[in-house]
């Protein structure tokens, strides 16, 4: 069916209410939870190892579901897909606030990440598939900005809620943004599907990555190493099954591209690194700092507010020069914040002691993020640009997994670390100086293995720079032409 929506219609304006408002929501406790775990720790008697679960388990669904989300939205109708992610989200989130133990509570929070992974791709494709092509931009970079906005005043929220509600408030605030979504799609948006999508989907890839990832999880949270070995040589037989499947969850021969491989690894290296410090940070500001949740949800804002007034001017310099620089430069600027973070201790000073490292992890942190997506984008063919943004996305969300469950246990935060300030302090210093080496690691691989274009490419109307990671790549190529190197 033909795209025929305008943006500046009443219904063009209606979808983009629902498809913001959507995925604002799941973005929102992506970023509210941190800010209360100390909280949630001391009313469920919750351990760090507890709490490390409290995030990964919306993550870990999430990240191994959101393909077949995708898929399902192209097979089955994409705002059928969407509204059913939407209220299943809602669902996991009634469940998540009235949780009487912090075990409930991991359960809910991992039907949360099932929800997740319906609605998030439907958000933009609904976008595509239902916009005229010449409103696309627009619509996509009012998403990028407002969606932005939700992730900026997530902390802030978070905080204000734990301190002048409860936690629990922190989940049940989505009931009424998730039913309002459903009402303005229901009314307002139109159905689409893709007629030429596979008719079958990889089940046992699912599962495979699913198990993988969750057996990983376990044994590095719990320090278990034969049971991280296990979930690494489950993740091995998903690759092999994908290399063989009619309908690969994830087509390797994406992989072939030097640009596409050399990305992913950045992505690998920094998101790993962006995933612990914003575990810890918030914990280290009222655990060590004495730092109420709202001030400690608040001394992040700038990283938002830095990448939302800049980020489009990053990705326009970085489809100017091509990707190897900012994608080097980036993550060593983005290191030196974490250094400073070292300065972070008891009573420290918002102004001298925590606000120079936020600034400079946010000057990094927006030098690299759109000119990294545009780099995995621009080195996917046309008719899998929504494929390897899903894999982008899938592979930052569990790297940041991966560090939650990791980096704590291995700088010493564990058991009851949230009850004794000198320990977690401690380990939070040594766990800013191994997310510094995780930029420096990602700086290096950009600057050795990622590749300049060979002449500069022009961002097509449809595509704005600086937009999330799930956006149409921003290089077009015809049939004949090669990705950029």
């Amino acid at each position: 069916m033909e795209a025929t929506v305008a943006l500046r219609s009443p219904a063009g304006r209606w979808l983009l209410l629902a498809t913001v408002l959507g995925s604002s929501i799941a973005m929102l406790d992506a970023t509210v939870v941190n800010v209360a775990l100390p909280t949630i720790g001391d009313d469920l008697d919750a351990d760090v190892a507890a709490l490390q679960w409290v995030v990964n388990g919306y993550t870990l669904a999430l990240a191994s579901l959101i393909l077949l989300g995708g898929a399902l939205g192209d097979r089955f109708g994409r705002r059928r897909i969407f509204v059913l992610g939407v209220t299943w989200f809602a669902v996991a989130s009634l469940l998540c606030g009235i949780a009487p133990t912090v075990e409930t509570l991991v359960v809910a929070r991992v039907l949360q990440g099932v929800g997740g992974a319906l609605l998030t791709p439907g958000s933009l494709a609904l976008i595509s598939a239902s916009l005229r092509r010449d409103d696309r931009g627009a619509a996509i970079g009012a998403w990028s900005g407002l969606s932005g906005v939700a992730t900026a005043i997530g902390p802030l929220v978070g905080g204000w809620l734990v301190e002048a509600v409860t936690w629990r408030a922190v989940f049940l605030i989505n009931l009424p943004l998730a039913a309002v979504v459903v009402w303005v799609t229901l009314r307002h948006v139109p159905e689409s599907r893709d007629e030429k999508a596979a008719r079958g989907f990889d089940i046992t890839g699912v599962v495979l990555a699913a198990t993988g990832l969750a057996l990983l999880t376990y044994g590095l949270i719990d320090v278990i190493g034969w049971l991280s070995g296990l979930g690494v040589a489950v993740l091995v037989a998903f690759v092999l099954l994908e290399r063989r499947s009619p309908h690969p969850l994830v087509p390797l021969g994406l992989f072939r591209d030097r640009v596409f491989t050399s990305a992913n690894i950045v992505t690998v290296s920094a998101y790993a690194a962006i995933g612990g410090v914003f575990f810890l940070l918030v914990v280290q500001l009222q655990v060590v700092s004495g730092y109420t949740p709202l001030a400690a949800g608040a001394a992040t804002l700038p990283i938002t507010l830095l990448m939302l007034a800049f980020s489009s001017y990053a990705g326009a310099v970085g489809t100017r020069i091509g990707p190897r620089i900012p994608m080097t430069l980036g993550p060593l600027v983005a290191a030196v914040g974490l250094l400073l973070m070292l300065r972070i201790g008891p009573d420290a000073s918002y102004l001298l002691d925590v606000l120079p490292g936020v600034v400079v992890l946010g000057v990094g942190l927006t030098i690299m993020v759109a000119p990294l997506t545009t780099a995995v984008l621009a080195a996917a063919p046309d008719h899998l640009a929504g494929t390897a943004s899903g894999i982008n996305n899938a592979i930052a969300r569990t790297a940041q997994m991966l560090a939650v469950a990791a980096l704590p246990p291995l700088v010493g935060i564990t058991g009851d670390a949230l009850a004794e300030p000198a320990v977690f302090s401690d380990g939070f210093d040594h766990a800013m100086v191994i997310c510094a080496g995780l930029f420096v690691v990602a700086a290096l691989t950009a600057a050795s293995l990622v590749r300049t274009p060979s002449r500069p490419h022009e961002v097509p109307v449809e595509l704005q720079p600086g937009c999330d990671v799930a956006c149409p790549r921003a290089y077009p190529q015809d049939a004949g032409e090669s990705a950029p190197r």
